[in-house]
C-alpha cells in the first residue's frame, strides 16, 4: 500500500517558515500538496480552520497552535522542528530515533531556527508581533544593529567550527559527510538573511571568516533538486514575511 501524500498547511504569499518544509520535501523527491502555492484562498481558510480558537483536534490530533502543519494521512503534526524530523527520518536525511546522529542533528537544527530564523525575524518585530513594523520602527533599527553586530557573527561562527570540526567529515557538510536535513535549514537561514541584511552579509562573506558556511550554502544551492525548485514557480519569493528588507535596518 502506498503512503499518503503530504500535506504542507501554511499561509499563501511568503515562504515562512514553511519553507524549511519544503526544502526537506524537494531534496528527497517526494510527493507533496502544497495549497499555498496552487490555491491561496483554499490554503489561507485551510491555516484559519485550524488554528481557530473553536478548534479541538479529533481524536486523533490535538489542535496545532500555529502553522506550519504536516498532515499525513489521519497524522496532523506542527512546530517546524518537530516536521523536520518526521520528515527526515523517513526520507534517509537523518538518522533513525535514538541514534546520537538523531540528537546532534536536532541541535543543528534548532541553532539555526534560533538563531538565523527567530532572531532574525525579531529584528523588524522586536516589541509586538501583533503590531506594525511602522509602530517599532526605532526599537527595530537598535534590535538590527546588535543582531548584524553581534548575533550573526556568532552564529556563523559557530557554523563554521561545526563544518571544521572531525564529526562533520568530509566535503562542504555539517555532520557526518553527508547531506542532512540540518544542510537545507541552515542553507535557508543563511538565504533569509542574506535578503534581509544584503550589505551586512556580504561583508560578512566577504571577509573570508565564514567561507565553510557560505560554501555550504552553495553546496546546498546546486543540488540538482534544489536548483530546480529555486528556479519553479514553487519557490515563493521572499517579502513581508519571516524575512524582510528593510534598508533602514541594513549596515551601509
Amino acid at each position: 500500500m502506498s503512503s499518503p501524500t503530504y500535506e504542507l498547511i501554511y499561509w499563501p504569499g511568503i515562504p515562512g517558515r514553511g519553507e524549511f518544509i519544503r526544502l526537506v520535501l524537494e531534496e528527497a523527491g517526494v510527493e507533496y500538496k502544497d495549497t499555498a502555492v496552487v490555491d491561496p484562498g483554499a490554503a489561507a481558510q485551510n491555516v484559519a480552520v485550524q488554528i481557530d480558537s473553536s478548534n479541538t483536534g479529533d481524536g486523533n490530533n490535538p489542535p496545532p497552535f500555529a502553522p506550519p502543519i504536516l498532515r499525513h494521512g489521519d497524522l496532523l503534526i506542527s512546530q517546524t522542528p518537530n516536521i523536520l524530523l518526521y520528515l527526515a527520518t523517513r526520507h534517509g536525511l537523518a538518522p533513525k530515533e535514538d541514534s546520537p546522529g538523531f540528537y546532534h542533528l536536532n541541535a543543528l537544527a534548532l541553532t539555526v531556527l534560533d538563531g538565523l530564523s527567530n532572531e532574525a525575524h525579531d529584528t523588524h518585530h522586536p516589541i509586538a508581533v501583533s503590531e506594525y513594523y511602522e509602530d517599532q520602527k526605532e526599537e527595530s533599527k537598535r534590535r538590527a544593529a546588535d543582531y548584524i553586530k553581534n548575533r550573526i557573527p556568532k552564529f556563523l561562527g559557530y557554523f563554521e567550527r561545526v563544518i571544521k570540526g572531525k564529526k562533520s567529515g568530509d566535503g562542504p557538510w555539517l555532520y557526518g559527510g553527508n547531506l542532512t536535513y540540518a544542510d537545507l535549514v541552515l542553507f535557508q537561514g543563511i538565504d533569509g538573511i542574506k535578503y534581509a541584511f544584503p550589505n551586512a552579509v556580504g561583508k560578512l562573506e566577504a571577509s573570508g571568516k565564514y567561507a565553510n558556511v557560505f560554501k555550504l550554502h552553495q553546496a546546498v544551492k546546486d543540488r540538482p533538486r534544489i536548483k530546480e525548485y529555486l528556479t519553479s514557480k514553487r519557490r515563493q519569493p521572499f517579502g513581508l514575511g519571516l524575512y524582510r528588507h528593510y534598508p533602514e535596518l541594513d549596515s551601509k
